[in-house]
């Protein structure tokens, strides 16, 4: 049985994407008969992040880090985060010269970018750095590893993301059914990277919905008292909230996924979204969204798409083969002689 180290700094009790998809990686691994261990926060100290306390970062000394691994007896390392977690495995692995893989889950500099006044080329170094230094860097789509190839990003992969139907799916009774229609729905963080109030400050009809949490909430809230606030919803009540919508509106401009796009075509919730990574790709020529610069023409066109065509498209993306792709790259990075 393979050995699997996989590391994260994003982990429970975050609620995004990226835990989500770590979350389903690993227990499809298992399926296919490998020993996962995760190496994440919850095993050690952590302090809120300065400005986003809802997520930890880990204070540990590298040594311990490097036991936990060491315990583990890995065949293959993989670092899908580049935080304070992600570093010390990186060292473990540089001391024992053992490879490692990672994935490029989060646009990292232009959400530093969206909080702090620091230059992209800074933390594109470093993160360009973190990344290079591994057998492969894996990526969701075709619009991602173009951006980072043009910025030096080398041995790129793809990994396509899945999505669970049968959690998601458009059978489950809607949560809020006496809301005035049309709904239009957000998912997500509720913080500055999300462009949130790109969609808020929208004339449309009927309702916005605003399923999530984060440190912008409370201002967003203060500010567009007409929007529904529900706060973080999970499993059966958050697909609930999927199917109480017309149209899925996602409004961020730095995501390189969006996996609540997926979540909400297989619950049959046509996509409003600017034409940028994540939706260009997950949208494609699908028929399934609407994107469109003016965000409100995209809300109002994606009314009329119909929720069979979106849950026909999600249901070609399953979970199985995203994560036999996964572990194919990495038995294939790691048998591969590394080239500059």
């Amino acid at each position: 049985m393979s050995r699997l180290a996989l590391v994260t700094d994003a982990w429970h009790p975050q609620v995004n994407g990226v835990v989500r998809t770590l979350d389903t990686t690993r227990t499809e691994l298992e399926k296919l008969g490998v020993a996962v261990t995760m190496v994440t926060p919850a095993d050690y100290r952590t302090v809120p992040m300065p400005t986003y306390p809802e997520i930890r970062l880990t204070v540990t000394w590298p040594g311990r880090v490097a036991r936990a691994i060491d315990r583990v007896e890995p065949d293959y390392v993989h670092i899908a985060t580049e935080g304070p977690l992600g570093q010390m495995a990186r060292r473990w692995c540089r001391k024992n010269s053992v490879g490692y893989t990672t994935s490029y889950h989060t646009r990292f500099p232009e959400y530093v970018r969206a909080r702090l006044p620091v230059p992209l080329s800074w933390s594109y170094a470093f993160v360009r750095a973190f990344h290079n230094e591994g057998v492969c860097c894996m990526v969701s789509n075709t619009t991602l590893e173009r951006a980072l190839a043009e910025r030096g990003f080398r041995r790129l992969v793809r990994w396509v993301r899945g999505v669970d139907t049968v959690t998601f799916n458009p059978d489950v009774p809607a949560a809020l059914p006496d809301l005035p229609r049309p709904v239009f729905l957000y998912v997500g963080r509720v913080s500055v990277e999300k462009n949130i109030e790109a969609f808020l400050s929208l004339d449309l009809p009927g309702t916005k919905l605003v399923v999530g949490d984060g440190p912008a909430r409370a201002d967003l809230q203060a500010r567009f008292p007409d929007a529904v606030f529900t706060g973080n919803r999970l499993g059966e009540a958050l697909t609930a909230h999927y199917t109480s919508a017309d149209v899925f509106v996602f409004p961020s401009l730095t995501d390189t996924w969006g996996l609540v796009q997926m979540e909400a075509l297989a619950c049959g919730v046509p996509v409003a979204a600017f034409p940028t990574m994540g939706p260009v790709d997950v949208i494609a020529d699908s028929g399934t969204g609407a994107l469109d610069w003016d965000l409100k023409r995209a809300c109002l066109a994606a009314l009329s798409i119909p929720r069979s065509r979106c849950r026909a498209y999600a249901e070609r993306f399953s979970w199985e083969a995203s994560v036999r792709q996964f572990w194919d790259n990495l038995q294939t990075a790691n048998t591969q002689p590394r080239s500059a």
